[in-house]
């Protein structure tokens, strides 16, 4: 079943939603040469604390840590460390959530660490963006839910690829509904798969994490020893980006971005709907 909010209620989301933009504004700019996972996973706690917020992630299935920290070939599911150290011309890709008064947001970013970084990865962490960008963009009144996966997935194969090719779309993971819980119905692939059939019909008051996962290799995937740390299977490396969005009477709202969307949205013709917490 798919949870249908009110305008209150997605409000609510909205705050939660913020909450998890400053984790990326403070973690991004924490994410330089030098600094561990486990140094990004205490500023992010700090920062849901000074908003009297609570992780969704800290002991989710029994995870260990307030966020996730993929680095280069992990694609999703990294587990904060000391003993993983950011070093100059990693790739980290950085997934948290915040919960305000039970109600939940989510997002996802690809970072570059320091410098010196190759054309491709820079690359691929715009397609991956893009890509996310035009599925927001499909999220309408009236479309279905395999329109966002379409979108998604035609934004990623009309990008060349340097070297020849095609970008793996990871196919064991992708977005989900959030709402009173941070993964819900329904589930949300980056591709069509066509017997899953069209979806459901999107309605006001559905809200949808909208992530693509996208390497520059396989589109498979394996977990590690952990139990939770996800990789590529060939090695080779990968971007996640994600927002949580709503959707409502005047539109798409982009809950965890800080301008709930409106410049990227303005740029592929859509008018984000009114922030209701301006």
């Amino acid at each position: 079943m798919v949870q249908i909010k009110t305008p209150e209620q997605i409000a609510k989301m909205r705050e939660a939603g913020l909450v998890v933009a400053a984790i990326h504004a403070a973690t991004r700019e924490a994410a330089v040469p030098g600094a561990t996972t486990k140094d990004l996973d205490q500023v992010a706690r700090k920062v849901l604390a000074d908003h009297g917020a609570k992780p969704n992630f800290l002991g989710y299935g029994g995870f260990p840590a307030t966020i996730c920290t993929s680095v280069n070939e992990v694609v999703v599911h990294g587990i904060p460390s000391d003993e993983v150290v950011l070093k100059d011309g990693d790739i980290i890709s950085i997934d948290c959530g915040a919960i305000v008064d039970g109600w939940h947001g989510d997002a996802a970013y690809t970072a570059f660490v320091g410098s010196g970084h190759a054309p491709e990865l820079i690359e691929l962490s715009r397609v991956t963006e893009g890509s996310m960008w035009a599925g927001i963009a499909a999220m309408k009144l009236g479309n279905r839910l395999v329109d966002i996966s379409r979108a998604i997935e035609t934004y990623i194969r009309r990008q060349p690829k340097a070297g020849g090719g095609r970008y793996g779309i990871v196919e064991d993971y992708g977005g989900h509904g959030i709402g009173t819980e941070m993964h819900m119905d329904p589930h949300l692939l980056n591709y069509v798969e066509r017997r899953r059939g069209k979806g459901p019909k999107l309605v006001p008051g559905f809200c949808l994490a909208i992530e693509p996962m996208v390497s520059l290799g396989t589109p498979k995937t394996e977990v590690l020893a952990d139990d939770w740390t996800v990789i590529t299977t060939d090695g080779t490396w990968s971007s996640h980006w994600e927002h949580s969005v709503a959707l409502t009477e005047a539109g798409p709202l982009v809950l965890t971005s800080p301008d709930g969307g409106a410049a990227k949205l303005a740029e592929l013709g859509v008018t984000a709907a009114p922030d209701p917490l301006a």
